[in-house]
């Protein structure tokens, strides 16, 4: 099984060990956010939404970002629990697509997560009601002096709105970008959690 990026990367066998070879490689080239990922949603009326947020986590169980459940995001996928991924690392000329499921993660996992973030970005997930009209710049820091009031001296705990989502992948496609636009593509694809993946290689 080919698990890292020597040699020929169309012949891997499985996509997981892969992403981590090429993600463990963005981290050392990219010069800003190698964990980068547009987020595709899609509203009631199947209108696509896109946007850029930081992974997290990953490991064989899914991709993990978090986000305010009652941003326009967190309330599309509440919804419609399935969404696309896209990382595009410019400076290896790759991209990886990602599609799947999407599932809560574990409050737990969401405590720990909160905890580790800076006391500012911790205060700032109280403040900020995201993706819904604000009045002014003033009024936003505001909130955050008032929520910095209330919790000084104190931890303050995850808002109960904020939290993280799991994308359980179902088909995962790697591109590296080739001379005269004729790229190497590879898709894994599986029927579910759990099942075994199959490998399809794809024309440019």
């Amino acid at each position: 099984m080919t698990s890292t990026t020597d040699g020929d990367f169309t012949q891997a066998s499985d996509p997981l060990p892969l992403f981590d070879a090429w993600f463990k490689e963005a981290e050392r080239s990219e010069p800003n956010d190698p964990n980068a990922m547009t987020v595709a949603t899609a509203d009631p009326s199947g209108m696509p939404n896109a946007r850029m947020v930081l992974l997290k986590s990953v490991d064989e169980r899914g991709f993990v970002f978090y986000t305010n459940f009652e941003s326009t995001k967190g309330r599309e996928l509440l919804l419609n629990p399935q969404a696309a991924l896209l990382f595009h690392w410019k400076s290896l000329r790759r991209q990886v697509r990602v599609r799947g499921t999407v599932e809560q993660v574990s409050a737990e996992e969401a405590d720990a997560y909160y905890a580790s973030r800076p006391l500012g970005s911790r205060i700032g997930a109280w403040a900020s009601k995201q993706s819904r009209p604000l009045e002014s710049r003033a009024a936003l820091g505001e909130a955050v002096k008032h929520f910095g009031k209330l919790f000084a001296g104190i931890e303050p705990k995850r808002p109960p709105y904020w939290s993280g989502f799991r994308v359980v992948p179902l088909e995962i496609e790697f591109w590296q970008d080739r001379q005269y636009r004729l790229h190497d593509r590879i898709v894994f694809r599986r029927e579910g959690r759990g099942a075994a993946w199959t490998k399809t290689q794809l024309f440019p």
